[in-house]
């Protein structure tokens, strides 16, 4: 530090003493170089001696470790290739491990394949899940992994296209064959049924015990009914009862509906169903156009509706959520007022009573089938009702019919018996009852016409034919009492009235015919007791009961007997008339023949003959009928005096005038009919005979004298008619 310190000749000082220094250092060098130098050469020397040794030993390990390497070549060899295979064995090792990951996912997706290729989508869709939430997250790094991953949802989509075709042709299925399914359904129904009320009426010991003879023939009826609705042939009675599951196969709804509730899409799988389903209950729901034909158009129209519902409750009880009964309702009540619609367009077009019938009993079969699957019927059974009234309908014009027919064919005379079995059957057909008659010996003769037992016959049917749509329907007897006298006082009031009427009126019907008419509805008005008693053994309901109807027909054959009487006095006046046309007077003659016209004997005689066929009249009818006629005739004749176109008499055809007169007043007088008082029906005569007597004595101071009192002579002459004459 001194020497850069700048002290005088600090640096000359410092080199002085740094050369003393390095002279002592390089004696203590010298001092132990001396020390130690012999021994230096004395290791030089055993060096040198050990150089040789070392040059050989060399030489001995140069070549040793050349024979080593010769020797050690193959090792080598072996070694290597003993890595190499270690190599390998590690590899494969790691190849091993590898593919034991990788095989459960090959395995598994294989086996995926195999479940699409056999359609078991449910199983395939299981096998996706497990492969995507546990065997591919373990291998996930390789391309094939990948690969898989990526037709993962392409298989889905598959799994929904195919499981989607598969429901619709489930649907297309279903919709074949939901006649059959239906028609299964309503046979079971039906049979049920059967069985049911078989059963019960073996329980019941005292049912029918009061029953009329008829009710035999009726529940005949009902089991042939029964049989022609019958929906499969006798000879396959035995087969096995089929059910929906035999007649469809509905794994494809239940594949559809776990597959699309495994992958999310449940909500748009019952959407699409319900929508589906209810595309195909409007279809089942149009009827053919020509459904009310035939009674197999019906049959086919309820078995698709019955199938179809069947079906849906199937699905409602196999599935949780698919259907609800909330929407199977809603279905049910909008099928049921389209059913109903279609049934009042339908059956309103059929004429044929057998043909409603029949469609009551479906309606019933079908209305009891639904029923039983617990769907509500009520309307059914009001529609019903509705068509009854068509029904009776359609009753009275085929009745209308056969008592036009019965009609036509009666000969408008007596019944003749010829001995006890020929009476005896026709007091079988109807409640007659006579003792005075009973009395005489055979042959004799009815009072009624054949007409009269044929149609009490034909009533009682109308009254069987009506008793068959009652059944079935739920009902009370005394609902169906009512029903039964109802329908039959419209069958009394207004198709036999009418018939009644029209046959009044027709030309060919005489005074004959009419009178027989007369007896004919006196006779049926009696029966009609019978008739009441008749429907009250049927339905087992006393005609004692407060709410029992009366039936009409009282008053029926009351107005045909007043129509008939009207006719009778219509008829006999216009033979009158054809009698008075053909007079031929000549009124200018001088004297009279001295003796009455031809054409007034033939027509006294016609009246004379005509009253005694008035004979099985009531009095009061063949009276008014007799009067009647009398006052008809003095009027024409009164007429035929004062007719405009007639200008000149002479006093001989008023003397042939009153000759004819005078028969006239015979006639009246020989009491054509009996009951008259006194010269009551000659009366009929009094204003021709006091004209024609005025003229005869020319008495005419005594008529104006006498004129306008109650005690005059000419009291009926009405001066105008008296100055007419006067004229001519």
């Amino acid at each position: 530090r001194s020497v850069y310190d700048d002290q005088p000749n600090a640096h000359q000082k410092f080199m002085e003493k740094l050369d003393a220094c390095i002279r002592n250092h390089d004696r203590e060098i010298e001092k132990m170089c001396n020390f130690h130098h012999q021994g230096f050469v004395d290791a030089i020397t055993e060096l040198l001696k050990v150089r040789a040794d070392a040059e050989k030993l060399k030489v001995q390990v140069t070549d040793t470790n050349r024979r080593l390497q010769d020797a050690g070549k193959e090792v080598i060899a072996q070694t290597e290739e003993i890595i190499r295979c270690r190599v390998q064995q590690r590899n494969i090792t790691t190849v091993v491990e590898k593919l034991q990951l990788c095989l459960p996912v090959l395995e598994m997706y294989s086996k995926l394949k195999e479940q699409m290729s056999v359609k078991r989508y449910y199983s395939a869709l299981k096998t996706m899940e497990q492969l995507e939430n546990l065997y591919l997250p373990r291998v996930s790094q390789y391309r094939f992994c990948q690969i898989m991953m990526e037709n993962l949802p392409k298989l889905r989509e598959e799994i929904k296209e195919i499981s989607m075709s598969d429901l619709k042709d489930f649907l297309e299925s279903i919709r074949k064959h939901s006649d059959r399914i239906g028609e299964t359904a309503m046979k079971q129904a039906q049979q049920q049924k059967t069985f049911s009320t078989a059963l019960q009426k073996q329980n019941n010991v005292n049912y029918g015990r009061n029953m009329h003879l008829g009710r035999n023939r009726i529940l005949e009826s009902k089991n042939e009914v029964t049989l022609k609705r019958t929906f499969e042939d006798e000879d396959e009675h035995d087969e096995e009862v089929l059910t929906a599951q035999d007649l469809v196969d509905f794994s494809p709804v239940y594949r559809c509906l776990h597959i699309y509730s495994v992958l999310g899409d449940g909500e748009i799988f019952e959407n699409y169903y319900r929508k589906q389903r209810r595309k195909q209950a409007r279809l089942v729901l149009q009827p053919q156009s020509s459904m009310h034909e035939t009674v197999e158009g019906y049959r086919r129209y309820f078995s698709q509706i019955v199938g179809f519902f069947v079906v849906e409750d199937h699905i409602l009880h196999v599935t949780q959520g698919l259907v609800t009964r909330t929407y199977t309702d809603e279905l049910w009540n909008m099928a049921l007022s389209k059913i109903i619609a279609v049934l009042r367009t339908h059956s309103s077009y059929c004429s044929d009573p057998d043909l409603v019938l029949e469609l009551k009993n479906l309606i019933v079969v079908f209305a009891d089938t639904l029923q039983g699957y617990g769907f509500p019927v009520n309307r059914l059974f009001d529609l019903l009702f509705e068509i009854r009234d068509q029904y009776n309908e359609t009753l009275l014009k085929k009745w209308s019919g056969l008592f036009r027919d019965i009609f036509e064919a009666d000969n408008y005379s007596p019944i003749p018996v010829a001995n006890e079995e020929e009476y005896r059957i026709v007091i079988s057909k109807f409640p007659f009852q006579d003792p005075e008659l009973d009395k005489q010996s055979f042959p004799k003769k009815l009072p009624m016409s054949q007409s009269v037992p044929q149609i009490y016959m034909q009533v009682k049917e109308f009254i069987y034919a009506s008793l068959k749509f009652s059944e079935s329907l739920h009902r009370s007897s005394t609902e169906i009492d009512d029903m039964l006298r109802k329908s039959t006082n419209l069958l009394l009031t207004r198709t036999l009235s009418s018939c009644l009427q029209n046959l009044i009126k027709k030309p060919h019907i005489g005074l004959t015919e009419l009178v027989q008419i007369i007896i004919n509805t006196t006779h049926l008005e009696q029966a009609c007791k019978y008739l009441e008693d008749f429907i009250s053994n049927i339905t087992n309901i006393s005609q004692l009961t407060v709410h029992t109807a009366r039936l009409y027909g009282l008053s029926t054959f009351k107005d045909a007997r007043h129509a008939a009487e009207g006719e009778i006095y219509t008829k006999l006046n216009q033979k009158i008339d054809e009698f008075i046309q053909i007079a031929d007077y000549d009124w200018t003659m001088s004297e009279s023949d001295g003796r009455a016209s031809g054409y007034l004997m033939d027509l006294i005689n016609f009246l004379r003959s005509t009253f005694q066929v008035f004979t099985h009249l009531p009095g009061k009818v063949a009276q008014t009928a007799c009067m009647s006629a009398c006052q008809h005739l003095s009027m024409s004749l009164m007429q035929m005096l004062l007719d405009s176109e007639l200008k000149q008499i002479s006093m001989g055809a008023i003397q042939q005038f009153n000759l004819d007169v005078i028969q006239c007043e015979l006639f009246a007088s020989s009491e054509p009919v009996p009951g008259f008082q006194g010269d009551t029906l000659q009366l009929a005569f009094i204003d021709l005979r006091q004209l024609l007597d005025l003229f005869m004595v020319w008495d005419w101071s005594t008529y104006l004298a006498d004129y306008g009192q109650a005690t005059s002579k000419y009291l009926r002459v009405n001066p105008s008619t008296a100055l007419t004459l006067l004229e001519k």
